[in-house]
């Protein structure tokens, strides 16, 4: 009888065992996600994780225009006389983040705050006049000169 009790506490053991074991493999497989940003316009919102990131560390200047260049990311539609809403996670507003648009800086300065509006017009006119009907947008959070992660969408003109 000692026997029986015995190889069933030892099969309990190793069932724990086991089941402890799978439960470590399947969290050391899990990456932390990436902060999320965030488009909305009217009532459509789309969000997205990054599409390069570094755990909140400098992207290697060989990533960073590759990433750049990506044509990717969510899609929405905006009207010219929309208000485009972008929103960041706060660890992103805490270094800092600029738009780039078609993979260009479109502005100088960082932004530090979590949440913007600029009109739908603004996406659509070229430098030269020419209007487009899409628009790769591209948000990039910055730690002083060094480029942290990006973000895409495409904006497409609303008929």
């Amino acid at each position: 009888m000692t026997v029986a009790f015995l190889s069933g506490k030892r099969a309990r053991a190793t069932a724990a065992l086991g089941a402890v074991s799978a439960g470590l493999l399947v969290l050391s497989a899990c990456e932390k996600p990436t902060p999320i940003t965030t488009v909305t316009v009217g009532s459509n919102s789309v969000h997205s994780e990054a599409a390069c990131y570094n755990d909140g560390k400098e992207l290697k200047e060989s990533v960073v225009q590759d990433c750049l260049n990506k044509k990717t990311g969510k899609t929405i539609k905006v009207a010219m006389d929309d208000r485009v809403r972008f929103g960041v996670d706060p660890e992103i507003s805490d270094h800092g983040w600029t738009l780039f648009i078609g993979g260009q800086q479109a502005e100088q300065e960082p932004y530090k705050k979590s949440y913007r509006t600029i009109s739908g017009n603004a996406f659509f006119a070229s430098q030269t006049g020419e209007t487009s009907d899409k628009a790769q947008i591209s948000i990039v959070e910055t730690d002083g000169k060094k480029l942290v992660g990006v973000w895409h969408y495409t904006l497409e003109k609303a008929e």
